[in-house]
């Protein structure tokens, strides 16, 4: 046996067969386990004697919740960190990128929000909560909205996870730290690299953590289903069903749109875009992750659907780095949904704030899968929802992320499809 291999066995060897079970297969044993406990334990009608077991049962997903609030401020200022500074994007099609990648996200927040304006999924079903569970009332005040944006320490917005103050600090030092590694490669100099790396390693580490944490998932899944069963029966995941469905909706909604933008903005014909996109959504949705899609969907783009490589590039490399319309559409959507789960509907004025710290969070949620769990608490954090409600969501988290993911690489695919214009390219480009 070459050294190669013996070093490849020993690697097999010393992996735990438990990290070898996709995680989506350990989520649906733990509901299969946690749904026979909670009916064990009492399914809506508890024994008095079990109070303090099922109180415990809860305990995990606690845990989970507390690791996802801590990573969620160093994910954000760190993706937004590395992504300003290795990130690639020319002047002019930059521009138009940005204001294409804007567009997009901020439609799919909008979808999301009126879906769940006019199905009102929270209402379907019968919820116990906490009486206490109020949400403070806020008025448009622009001024007030711009002096909050500014914190009064640089460390402040990481140790209160307020998402606007968090992404007004990373965008000054990433848009600093860019024009200095800018002008140092202009004068051939290197002195920037070591803090681009320091900056890569903390963005690796943190990403690493958090798939610990993520990795508890399934604990967590067991022990809130568990508790809710043996508490309340299954009525609340009546509701959890319609929140399913309405997400869905508007993850459709929300491919029309690219769609149609597909149709009037680019040469593409939507079928071809459809059919030649297929292999990088059934990526997507495989691995949840648009970055393990990437290369996929940057060949098929080139291949497929006929793109230029300078088009395709921009879309699903540069692009993806940036653009998670699935995920900022299903964070505004969970926030909705959980105010009037608990009866607390939220304003105008505080879905505005929502639509913001969404599009904001949904930088930081790159390209990691489940991270949107991770920012959805500074989205919850914002209009003062009570992140305890999250633990809910993860059991549906794990299907839902998978759908998000492939519209995320859809909405790669139309940001390319519409910089590559009207005109195809020529036998010469190709």
């Amino acid at each position: 046996m070459s050294q190669t291999e013996s070093t490849t066995s020993s690697a097999t060897k010393a992996s735990p067969w438990w990290q070898r079970i996709p995680l989506t297969l350990q989520i649906l044993i733990a509901l299969v386990a946690a749904i026979s406990v909670g009916i064990a334990l009492g399914a809506g009608n508890p024994n008095p004697s079990n109070a303090v077991l099922i109180n415990n049962l809860a305990i995990p997903a606690e845990l989970v919740l507390k690791a996802l609030r801590a990573l969620a401020t160093p994910l954000i200022f760190a993706a937004v960190l590395h992504t300003l500074m290795t990130t690639n994007i020319p002047g002019t099609a930059g521009r138009r990128l940005a204001v294409l990648l804007l567009t997009n996200t901020t439609v799919a927040i909008l979808v999301g929000l009126l879906v769940a304006n006019v199905l009102h999924p929270g209402t379907w079903g019968n919820v116990t909560t906490s009486t206490s569970t109020t949400i403070p009332t806020q008025s448009i005040d622009p001024w007030g909205i711009l002096k909050d944006a500014v914190p009064e320490a640089v460390l402040k917005p990481l140790v209160d996870n307020n998402v606007i103050q968090l992404i007004v600090i990373a965008l000054s030092f990433g848009i600093v730290l860019r024009g200095l590694k800018s002008e140092q490669i202009a004068q051939g100099k290197n002195g920037y690299q070591p803090i681009e790396d320091v900056i890569g390693i903390l963005f690796e580490a943190v990403a690493r953590i958090l798939n610990w944490v993520i990795a508890l998932v399934p604990f967590a899944v067991f022990g809130i289903v568990s508790k809710t069963i043996a508490i309340q029966g299954f009525a609340p995941f009546k509701s959890l069903g319609a929140f399913i469905l309405a997400v869905l909706l508007a993850l459709v909604l929300q491919a029309c749109y690219y769609l149609t933008r597909v149709k009037f903005g680019s040469w593409v014909h939507p079928l071809k875009f459809l059919s030649g996109g297929s292999d990088a959504f059934l990526t997507a949705f495989s691995t949840s992750s648009s970055a393990a899609a990437m290369p996929v969907t940057f060949e098929v783009l080139q291949t497929k659907v006929g793109l230029r490589e300078s088009s395709a590039a921009l879309g699903a490399l540069v692009g993806a780095n940036f653009n998670n319309d699935g995920t900022a559409l299903y964070e505004a959507m969970s926030a909705l949904y959980i105010s009037q789960l608990i009866g607390q509907h939220l304003s105008l004025t505080q879905q505005l704030i929502v639509i913001l710290t969404s599009i904001f969070a949904s930088v930081g949620a790159a390209n990691i899968p489940n991270a949107g769990l991770v920012t959805m608490t500074l989205v919850f954090t914002s209009v003062g929802l009570p992140t305890q409600y999250i633990a809910l969501l993860v059991t549906v988290d794990w299907f839902l992320d998978r759908c998000r993911t492939a519209i995320n690489v859809m909405g790669d695919m139309t940001v390319s499809a519409l910089l590559d214009g009207k005109k195809p390219r020529s036998v010469n480009e190709a």
